[in-house]
């Protein structure tokens, strides 16, 4: 990808700044804050224990406060989840990645799943990403995890954790394609550069799940300044 085209992709929109290092302190939440803030990131992704102070320090800002429930495995039970999901909501969450129970899924148990999504999207009246856990599943396994998120009302589908591997751009493009532009795309995972990001959102994604975001915006400024100066070199020509 050429430095042109990275510059010209608005990036910082599509970020959930993600801060799901179980050690981060307080201290680490008020600064991924400041700085979804300052960048107008799409979110801030912390765990339910630090909703609400991400929920002050945003306090009638832009950035979504997003955070995670059933995470990392979904092997909770669906009232355990719903209960997390509702208790975040009313820190002051507005946003919530849910990951689904893999087994149910591959033993074909579609009603618990479905259900269990669709409790958290009608009780919680907050955008729902699905996370699917890709790398584990079949084709087949993939195609029905899609349609129950979509079915249940879901938001979003997720790639995944980061806890089974990292997000492909074959995932990404597959997901678009049993999306049919129905529901978003959370791609997350091992995205800890700008040109790998960018191609994400080519393939397909809406919203890339990242703690890598500070460091893509630093190559995002560096790809922009070429195209910066060549263009006033241009507009000093013109004048």
């Amino acid at each position: 990808m050429s430095r042109d085209s990275i510059a010209d992709v608005d990036l910082a929109p599509t970020i959930d700044h993600s801060l799901l290092n179980p050690q981060a302190t307080d201290d680490y939440v008020r600064q991924w804050c400041a700085e979804a803030d300052r960048f107008q990131f799409a979110s801030v992704c912390v765990y339910p224990s630090q909703v609400r102070l991400a929920t002050e320090c945003l306090h009638g800002k832009r950035p979504a406060i997003s955070t995670v429930i059933g995470f990392p495995t979904g092997a909770t039970t669906a009232s355990v989840k719903l209960y997390e999901a509702l208790e975040a909501v009313d820190h002051g969450a507005t946003e919530l990645d849910m990951m689904i129970n893999l087994a149910q899924l591959k033993q074909g148990q579609t009603d618990p799943v479905y259900r269990s999504i669709a409790e958290i999207c009608e009780e919680s009246n907050v955008p729902v990403k699905v996370i699917l856990e890709t790398n584990v599943l079949t084709p087949d396994e993939l195609e029905l995890a899609v349609k129950l998120s979509i079915d249940a009302g879901a938001s979003y589908v997720m790639t995944g954790t980061g806890w089974n591997g990292g997000v492909t751009l074959e995932t990404v493009r597959q997901l678009k394609t049993l999306t049919k532009g129905q529901i978003g795309i959370k791609a997350a995972a091992g995205i800890q550069d700008l040109e790998f990001a960018i191609d994400l959102l080519t393939a397909g994604a809406t919203r890339i799940g990242t703690s890598y975001a500070m460091a893509m915006l630093r190559q995002y400024e560096e790809a922009k300044q070429p195209k910066e100066a060549k263009q006033a070199k241009e507009d000093g020509q013109d004048s």
